[in-house]
């Protein structure tokens, strides 16, 4: 009991560890390492008795020795990850690919000691950072690989390409004789004959520098990268790492199965922050401004004590599927509903006042060009869909 109580403990603190770091807005790879080791820990627990136990179903039929392609999910991860990028628009983007199995093939038979796989793997994750000197510098100077060593990973790190690489590597002379590479590489072969098929083989790289240094990952690798074009003038280079990332992690649910039976998994994560950071830097440059809410007219008004006005009129817009809004205040200043409505991003005002209620009409002001005209009510609903289905002035 006391053993348990103490990995409890050590669960908690890593769990918060974890926690600030996010908070902190640490290195992604920072975040992943620890997450992890707490994923480790709490493996060690094992099936808490007290609590409702975890059980792992899969189909009847399922039969991963026999019918089951692990390659098609991973194709079709990808199909997904570069049909999110195309529709967001930020730019032309590659995705790059490896295979754990590879990377660790790759380190034995350059004669890495295997208590430095892991250790030597992060810094090959480095590449899309920093020079390759430098990397080996560091798997050399501060991580004790021997220079001979490090030079034989070189050789292959800096390789990159597409289904002809993978078959160059397969007649490799010892690539080819180590098991876990052979695996990773026929994998990798058979995955470009389905992404060829899907139509993205183009937008897929294997790059032998991509190592992604988490532990749990079990086969296949990738992550989206952004393809650097010419600064603009006022844009600041992007840098902002990879905008997607993902991959094969067999082992990992299993961890959490008392019977430690084998469920394959695969997944992506797309990194949102990053995009917007992008998308954000792109419309500063332009000097373009971005809209916070989806709002096409305000409902305001000229005078006081027209709230019930105000809110006859909003329903009936609502009414006619029309996206209107008004200010909560029983007697806001006209100046203040104007400037809310520039603030926000909302292109009509639709204003009430007494005359324009003797008159039967509302004023309609275009935000951006500031020009007004009298509506009658009974066609201002035909008024404002004709003005918000045409495109936005940005003058």
């Amino acid at each position: 009991m006391a053993e348990r109580a103490a990995l409890e403990e050590l669960v908690r603190l890593q769990g918060e560890r974890v926690r600030g770091l996010k908070q902190q807005k640490a290195s992604a790879e920072q975040i992943e390492e620890e997450v992890a080791k707490l994923l480790k820990l709490k493996a060690q627990l094992g099936p808490d008795e007290g609590k409702q136990k975890f059980v792992l179903k899969t189909p009847k039929d399922f039969d991963i020795a026999g019918q089951f392609d692990p390659m098609i999910p991973d194709a079709e991860c990808l199909k997904i990850m570069c049909e999110i990028l195309s529709s967001l628009q930020i730019g032309d983007f590659l995705v790059k690919v490896n295979d754990r199995r590879i990377l660790d093939g790759m380190f034995a038979i350059c004669g890495v000691p295997d208590s430095k796989f892991r250790t030597i793997c992060s810094s090959v994750d480095k590449l899309d950072k920093v020079s390759w000197e430098e990397v080996k510098n560091e798997m050399v100077g501060e991580k004790g690989l021997a220079p001979e060593v490090a030079d034989r990973i070189g050789d292959y790190v800096q390789q990159h390409g597409g289904v002809s690489l993978v078959e160059q590597l397969l007649q490799d002379p010892e690539l080819s004789q180590n098991k876990q590479a052979l695996e990773g590489l026929g994998d990798l072969k058979l995955l470009f004959e389905y992404l060829t098929l899907l139509g993205i083989a183009d937008k897929i790289s294997f790059d032998l520098s991509l190592a992604r240094g988490l532990d749990y990952y079990t086969g296949v690798i990738y992550e989206a990268v952004l393809l650097q074009s010419p600064a603009q003038a006022g844009e600041e280079p992007l840098g902002v790492g990879s905008v997607a990332a993902g991959g094969r992690y067999d082992g990992l649910v299993g961890m959490f199965d008392p019977k430690g039976r084998k469920v394959p998994c695969v997944g992506l994560s797309i990194g949102v922050e990053r995009i917007f950071s992008i998308v954000e830097q792109r419309l500063e440059a332009l000097e373009e401004k971005v809209r916070t809410t989806e709002t096409q007219v305000l409902v305001a008004s000229a005078q006081k004590k027209l709230l019930e006005e105000r809110l006859k009129l909003v329903s009936e817009l609502w009414d006619a599927g029309i996206k209107a809004e008004l200010l909560y205040k029983k007697n806001p200043k006209l100046l203040n509903q104007l400037q809310y409505c520039e603030e926000a991003g909302i292109p009509l005002v639709a204003i009430i006042g007494e005359q324009e209620l003797k008159d039967g009409v509302i004023k309609l002001r275009s935000v951006a060009s500031r020009e007004e005209v009298d509506i009658r009510r009974e066609d201002l609903v035909e008024e404002i869909k004709r003005r918000t289905s045409e495109p936005l002035c940005t003058c």
